[in-house]
């Protein structure tokens, strides 16, 4: 004895529309490739021009150099801190000594290679750009690098996906389809 599925309703028809598999087609794209590319070009430009139009930084007084290079220094006794930030009375002598090396004539590297003399390349808080140290300026490129080339594959295994047929669905059976109506019907009485 085999029930026949009870009629569908106007909305339940509505809704089995969307449900039947097929595939509405492709969605349309908002930018192409081309677009964001151009995109991007137009924004490096922009910048370009900001920083143009700046113009070149005014030269910097004694004070405001003293105060840079004692902001890559780092202060021995405390080692989170720069000398410039650093309430420590060995922080204000390097300080001091950088004041003094600008008033006789020393350039900013002379001053730092002084400190570097005296207390190692541990005083830099910058890291070295030589040996090892060059891990610290590459892996931020690497790694952006990484990021990109695993965005371009991921638009990539998308955009095969969105071309890509969706497969026919196989006919519910009567059974499995009059539970799937009684559900509906269920769901559709608590709203």
């Amino acid at each position: 004895m085999t029930s026949s599925p009870a009629p569908a309703r106007p909305e339940r028809r509505a809704r089995q529309g969307t449900r039947s598999g097929a595939h509405p087609g492709p969605r349309p794209r908002l930018l192409g490739p081309g677009a964001l590319v151009a995109l991007a070009i137009v924004v490096a430009l922009l910048s370009l021009a900001a920083v143009a139009v700046r113009g070149a930084n005014k030269p910097l007084s004694r004070a405001e150099q003293a105060q840079q290079i004692a902001a890559e220094l780092r202060c021995p006794v405390c080692q989170d801190l720069s000398a410039a930030d650093s309430p420590a009375p060995l922080a204000r002598q390097m300080r001091q000594q950088i004041s003094e090396g600008l008033a006789a004539g020393d350039s900013p590297a002379a001053i730092e290679d002084r400190f570097v003399a005296a207390y190692g390349e541990t005083v830099l808080l910058r890291p070295p750009s030589s040996g090892p140290g060059r891990l610290a300026y590459a892996v931020p490129l690497l790694a952006l690098v990484g990021a990109v080339a695993a965005g371009a594959a991921t638009l990539r295994v998308w955009r095969r996906r969105s071309t890509q047929p969706v497969p026919e669905r196989a006919p519910l059976a009567a059974g499995d389809r009059s539970r799937v109506e009684a559900a509906l019907d269920r769901w559709s009485e608590e709203e």
